[in-house]
């Protein structure tokens, strides 16, 4: 006995027994509404994703005040500044972070990106380096004093982003094209937003004033903890200059924490990250939310997560030099000239000889 019933076959598609053709399968159509209305949502939501976070950046750099600049190169130029501004710290923070209380800002790290046809290079300028602060006219006084000696973290203390960027430049040749700077607040913030960061370390680290207490190991770091180890520089032999090196070596880690799928392609992981970032990220006036991306992209890429990219140091021809201004260290003015020439014309760069 037959269980075929009279229009079961229409049901699935199939001739219904009768001789009548079956109607047309509807799934397409629906499929194609479904896709569209999941398209208006993305594009509405990444629009209202970009408004918010565009209304979170802070873009009180003026590049256009910089005096006398080099003429642009090839490529572009990031300088990237993790300064000691408190803003957004409670008091409790502060003695908890041991950040003190100081006023102001003041440079822990500085750090040029280079991106260009060779990928990316991210070079460290070590806060103590001496060199010459070219004349400037001080806004709050009107005073312009003449060329001077210092360390290079003296041009962003008495002149803040606009006087290190002129100074930079003149040092360097190089013409920086985007500014970044983030606090201790926001390097905190990002640490913990994306779960701590994995690192490995050679040997224990214990530094009062930092407030470092780190075990050898591989270990994953809190934001208190990241900020401890990257501000720490009395138990490196090399001073200043192992402390860039940490410093680089820590942000190559946290570049890769931040680009890994289970923390990148999750939207409740990723919108903590960047609203903690934004939130005490200060940037130039000509950056918007597309060159920031680049920015952070090419920092992944020389973090090895994607593409390659070099990592390296000024070169340094002394370190520990005596100076009107206590200790310092000195470039190797011939192997800084070459790197510097070859970043403006975006040649690799590399160990030379």
């Amino acid at each position: 006995m037959s269980h075929d019933w009279p229009g079961d076959g229409n049901r699935y598609g199939y001739d219904s027994g009768y001789g009548e053709p079956a109607p047309r399968r509807r799934w397409p159509r629906r499929l194609r509404r479904t896709l569209i209305v999941l398209l208006a949502v993305a594009l509405v939501g990444g629009a209202s994703t970009y408004g918010w976070a565009w209304s979170k950046l802070n873009t009180d750099v003026d590049l256009g005040k910089v005096e006398h600049r080099p003429a642009k190169g090839k490529g572009t130029n990031y300088l990237v500044v993790g300064s000691d501004s408190r803003d957004g710290l409670s008091g409790r923070d502060k003695k908890t972070l041991h950040t003190g209380s100081a006023e102001g800002r003041r440079t822990d790290s500085m750090m040029v990106l280079h991106t260009g046809a060779h990928g990316a290079t991210l070079m460290s300028l070590p806060r103590d380096s001496w060199v010459t602060i070219p004349p400037y006219t001080y806004p709050m006084t009107g005073k312009r004093p003449g060329p001077s000696k210092n360390k290079l973290n003296a041009a962003f203390s008495a002149g803040g982003p606009e006087l290190l960027v002129r100074t930079i430049e003149h040092n360097t040749g190089l013409r920086i094209d985007h500014y970044a700077e983030i606090g201790f607040a926001g390097f905190v913030n990002v640490v913990n937003a994306v779960g701590g960061v994995h690192l490995c370390l050679n040997k224990p680290i214990k530094d009062k004033k930092s407030g470092a207490n780190l075990k050898k190991g591989c270990q994953t770091l809190n934001g208190k903890q990241s900020l401890a180890f990257v501000r720490q520089r009395h138990q490196e032999a090399k001073g200043d200059l192992g402390r860039s090196q940490n410093q680089q070596k820590f942000l190559s880690a946290l570049a890769k924490q931040a680009a890994r799928p289970s923390q990148a392609l999750v939207p409740w992981k990723v919108f903590p990250t960047v609203g903690a970032g934004l939130d005490t990220l200060i940037v130039d006036k000509g950056m918007d939310l597309r060159t920031l991306m680049s920015m952070f992209k090419a920092m992944q890429s020389v973090a090895g997560g994607h593409g390659h990219g070099n990592r390296l140091n000024v070169p340094v021809a002394g370190r520990g030099i005596a100076t009107s201004k206590g200790s310092a260290l000195k470039w190797d003015e011939g192997r800084a000239r070459w790197l510097f020439e070859r970043l403006r014309n975006d040649q690799p760069v590399g160990r030379r000889g």
